[in-house]
């Protein structure tokens, strides 16, 4: 049986080991799910805000994305300024400070739109560092609402999207609307069918040296005549640039090209001679007088026609008096017919007499 003071012992070492496990435990756990390292200094760091915008006491505060420390305090500063309602105490290590100059901006972030906000804190450009207990500048945080209600609404524009998609989907998979009706209809798919074969012989026919189009594609008499005229006209171009022809010393030709200047100049001089009222034609154009002339003129002979049309007249006689018509053509009937007795028998109508006195 083992002494009283060898079982105190046994007990004794039993505690000590029990009493460091349970250590050994706790530094375990506070490493895999704390955010502060062991045996590191820590210093606050102050900004201020509008809104806390749902930061959590714990969150991380990182440097340009870098974990620097922890929220260790979010609170209401008594302060009604802008920017300082708010007041955020953080716990950044030591080692930090020197890296974080005094116009560095801290804003709230997050992962995503629905992640866990952070502070994230943007490295400014100054030379002069911060010193444990300062304060930072901050950034509205009423940005980040407004962000972060946009997201929710293009989430809900999306879901009604979605929906929309579902519900034409839908329509599609029950052989509704163009869309379903293809997919579904075995009646239009084998008129769909027909028109890929009908374009299948469409094809294998132009390929075919025989028909319009094949000889067109294949024949090579029809090729070496397009080529012979396409020479003709190259050759004609030819012709029109060197001035030949009728057509080339129009082009070319400068004599002709100053004559038609010439005749264009004086067929101006002549319109412009008419406008300004000069010569018969432009006082038949712009005189008053000579226009209330022939008005004058053609009245009178509308009058002269209009009593001609009513039988006043010699002249109106002979168109409307039918007795006046059918006496003057029995004198020329009779007349006639004395012409043709003097042809017959001259001698008849000339008769001398010769008398002695």
């Amino acid at each position: 049986m083992p002494s009283p003071q060898r079982v105190a012992w046994a007990q004794l070492r039993v505690g000590i080991l029990a009493a460091a496990s349970m250590f050994i435990l706790g530094v375990l756990i506070f490493l895999l799910t704390g955010t502060k390292k062991l045996w590191v200094k820590e210093a606050d760091l102050y900004t201020y805000l509008d809104d806390s915008a749902a930061l959590a006491k714990g969150a991380p505060v990182r440097l340009n994305g870098i974990l620097i420390g922890s929220v260790a305090d979010i609170g209401l500063s008594g302060d009604t300024r802008p920017r300082r309602i708010i007041r955020v105490r953080m716990e950044i290590e030591r080692e930090m400070f020197k890296n974080i100059p005094v116009d560095s901006i801290a804003a709230i972030s997050a992962e995503n739109v629905l992640g866990t906000k952070f502070i994230n804190i943007t490295r400014g450009q100054s030379a002069t560092t911060v010193q444990p207990g300062a304060e930072i500048a901050s950034l509205d945080t009423r940005e980040f609402s407004e962000v972060v209600q946009q997201g929710y609404a293009l989430l809900t524009s999306l879901q009604g999207i979605l929906k929309r998609v579902d519900a034409i989907v839908g329509l599609v998979e029950a052989g509704k609307g163009s869309i379903g009706r293809l997919l579904v209809d075995e009646e239009l798919y084998n008129r769909l069918l027909a028109i890929v074969a009908e374009g299948n012989k469409l094809a294998a026919a132009l390929n075919s040296p025989r028909g319009t189009i094949g000889r067109l594609i294949y024949d090579d008499q029809l090729y070496e005549d397009l080529r012979t005229s396409l020479g003709r006209v190259d050759r004609m171009l030819v012709e029109l640039n060197e001035g030949r022809g009728t057509a080339g010393r129009l082009l070319k030709d400068e004599a002709l090209y100053n004559e038609a200047r010439s005749t264009i100049a004086e067929l101006r001089k002549t319109i412009e001679d008419l406008n300004a009222g000069k010569g018969t034609a432009g006082k038949l154009l712009k005189s008053e007088e000579l226009h209330d002339q022939l008005r004058t003129s053609l009245a009178k002979v509308d009058l002269l026609l209009d009593k001609i049309n009513s039988g006043q007249g010699t002249i109106g006689q002979l168109l409307v008096n039918q007795q006046l018509y059918d006496s003057i053509n029995g004198l020329m009937q009779e007349a006639q017919s004395l012409v043709k007795d003097i042809r017959a028998d001259p001698r008849k109508y000339l008769r001398i007499k010769l008398a002695l006195f």
